[in-house]
């Protein structure tokens, strides 16, 4: 069975058109049921089609030459939304001729389109940012949201933990994810109002499919022993970043170190299957494929500087929202806070 196709914006991201087709084809080799609505100039596009025989009855193809620059204000991508084509693969989302949109452009853009598109789900404030980050075990953590909100209340947070509970359960498989707030500490007296009352409706909400486990500080993210972080995105922006900044660090010391004298050079090739396995483990093109939820439609950010291999692991993240229905489950889980929330309620009113 064929899943509803997926708008490609061709011209976003580094590379452009030629990168972005030729990680949609590397994901359709992998999954034959993909099919796309390629958006970009349809002469480049064409063009990178012709090292990709298995791409041609799969695609259709949307001529657009505009494309929204990388350091383009979100108000001014906009107003140019029905000309460019990050916006047109996210209309397509819209109007029903695409089941989701990955694109490799400007984030601020995107996320104003999408929403401005898409409008939030019913029930769902504010959407938000979530991507998948590698931990010391076998599995990546989800964390979100990482800068789509700068300021949150603990009714932001605990939609967030669902709308991140859910996608852990569709990419990790979890059937119970484990989710935790950051926080400064992870005594329940620390932190802000915001965060000390989201953790309140959360422990009390015991009928969702998650398992709420209080509190984590910054530097056990990647531990392996928690499935989704939930902050907003001020936070969570700044901890991405610093994961990202170590882990580039740690990877250009190691370089450093072993050119620094022959010995380390003989160190090097006598370890470089484990260094080799480190530097996959930290490729963020391993992990790649940025989501934003609560949205009316699916809608993935790749990274702009993602490799052919890194698109086609934001495909296929695309596809499997899509293929479980990312939205139905939101729906259901917060149904199931409306219930906890009322039954809360009720008791509070026959205690007075």
């Amino acid at each position: 069975m064929s899943l509803p196709r997926i708008a490609i914006d061709a011209m976003g991201g580094d590379e452009g058109v030629r990168v972005m087709i030729d990680g949609a084809a590397q994901a359709r080799r992998d999954h034959d049921r993909f099919k796309f609505l390629l958006v970009g100039d349809q002469a480049r596009i064409e063009k990178a089609l012709d090292a990709h025989p298995n791409m041609r009855g799969a695609s259709e193809i949307l001529h657009c030459e505009d494309v929204v620059a990388g350091d383009e204000k979100p108000s001014r991508a906009i107003r140019r939304a029905k000309t460019t084509s990050m916006g047109l693969a996210v209309n397509a989302v819209k109007l029903g001729d695409a089941g989701a949109a990955v694109s490799a452009g400007n984030t601020g853009a995107l996320m104003a389109m999408s929403k401005l598109a898409l409008r939030t789900m019913p029930g769902i404030d504010r959407p938000a940012l979530a991507a998948l980050l590698p931990t010391l075990e076998d599995h990546d953590v989800i964390m979100l949201d990482l800068g789509a909100n700068t300021e949150c209340d603990a009714r932001n947070l605990v939609q967030f933990a669902i709308m991140g509970a859910a996608y852990s359960r569709i990419v990790a498989g979890s059937a119970e994810p484990r989710v935790r707030l950051l926080n400064i500490g992870t005594e329940e007296q620390k932190g802000t109002d915001a965060l000390q009352e989201a953790a309140q409706q959360l422990r009390e909400a015991t009928n969702l499919e998650m398992r709420f486990d209080g509190f984590v500080e910054a530097d056990k993210i990647n531990r392996g022993n928690v499935d989704v972080v939930v902050t907003d995105g001020f936070s969570g922006n700044i901890a991405l970043k610093a994961i990202e900044g170590t882990a580039r660090f740690v990877t250009d010391l190691l370089k450093t170190a072993f050119k620094s004298s022959l010995r380390s050079k003989i160190g090097y090739s006598i370890s470089r299957p484990a260094t080799e396995l480190l530097r996959h483990h930290l490729d963020p093109n391993n992990h790649n494929g940025a989501v934003f939820l609560g949205l009316n439609g699916v809608v993935v950010k790749s990274h702009g500087s993602a490799t052919a291999g890194g698109v086609a692991n934001a495909v296929a993240v695309t596809a499997r929202l899509l293929e479980n229905n990312i939205t139905e489950r939101i729906t259901t889980d917060l149904a199931e806070l409306n219930k906890t929330a009322a039954a809360s309620e009720a008791r509070i009113g026959e205690g007075q």
